[in-house]
């Protein structure tokens, strides 16, 4: 009962520090309690209804477990993992922000699609956790790599979904809101199974591999820059009750 409260701590604490960094951020009208929760539970449903779509989508037989080529872990990254993935993430935004009336500046697209983007990843972290034998290796390296990844992967998706809410963004490329998570996704999942396929060569491996450390550190710089984007939008709006608040206004 004790190694499974310890493998459960492990699984979830990285998406729950991730979660009060983003809210923590929030600094001029911070979301309920409430809400963080909801949206959370709504990205663990997400994983869920993902688990159920990738194994309907594997046994159609078009996505090996170990690809054999570079071209079988492209489609693997991006048919299997990342268009499915990133839809049910998009579906559940949706859902949590369509009446909601705490939606009500450009950061908060943000807080709440990360909030779903760490539900997903707490529980495939739990997932991929009670499934391996050296659970512990496994956590360190998903807590680098996997659960900051979808964070971003969600900050992306927070800051089109706000950036078309408010107006910033003409109608017409609504598509961002969608695409861009899931090219940041398939090209993160894509690098890695190219960098496992025993069929190339082993300096290519290496090349891509070292890739995958230079994706992950430019994908941090432009997460990063998106985060303080809306911030900045925030602050100097003055239709946003963020500003007021900002100033000390009524």
């Amino acid at each position: 009962m004790s190694n499974t409260f310890i493998v459960l701590f492990a699984a979830v604490l990285p998406a729950f520090l991730l979660v009060l960094y983003i809210w923590w951020k929030d600094k001029y009208q911070r979301e309920p309690f409430s809400q963080i929760f909801r949206g959370f539970a709504f990205g663990c449903i997400s994983a869920l209804l993902a688990v159920i779509a990738e194994t309907v989508l594997q046994l159609t037989g078009l996505f090996p477990a170990e690809p054999a080529s570079w071209g079988q872990a492209l489609l693997k990254a991006f048919a299997l993992a990342a268009i499915p993935e990133e839809s049910l993430k998009l579906l559940m935004l949706w859902l949590l922000l369509r009446h909601n009336p705490w939606f009500d500046e450009r950061f908060d697209g943000i807080v709440y699609a990360v909030c779903v983007g760490m539900g997903f990843a707490a529980s495939e972290n739990i997932i991929y956790l009670f499934s391996a034998s050296d659970w512990q290796s496994v956590a360190v390296a998903r807590a680098m790599f996997a659960v900051p990844a979808h964070f971003l992967f969600a900050v992306t998706m927070g800051y089109f979904y706000s950036m078309l809410f408010f107006g910033d963004m003409k109608w017409y490329k609504a598509g961002l809101v969608f695409l861009v998570p899931v090219f940041l996704h398939g090209v993160y999942d894509g690098l890695l199974f190219v960098s496992s396929v025993d069929s190339v060569a082993p300096l290519v491996r290496v090349a891509v591999l070292l890739l995958f450390y230079v994706f992950c550190f430019r994908m941090l710089r432009y997460g990063r820059a998106r985060i303080r984007e809306h911030l900045k939008r925030d602050r100097e709006d003055i239709r946003q009750a963020a500003f007021w608040t900002y100033t000390g206004k009524n």
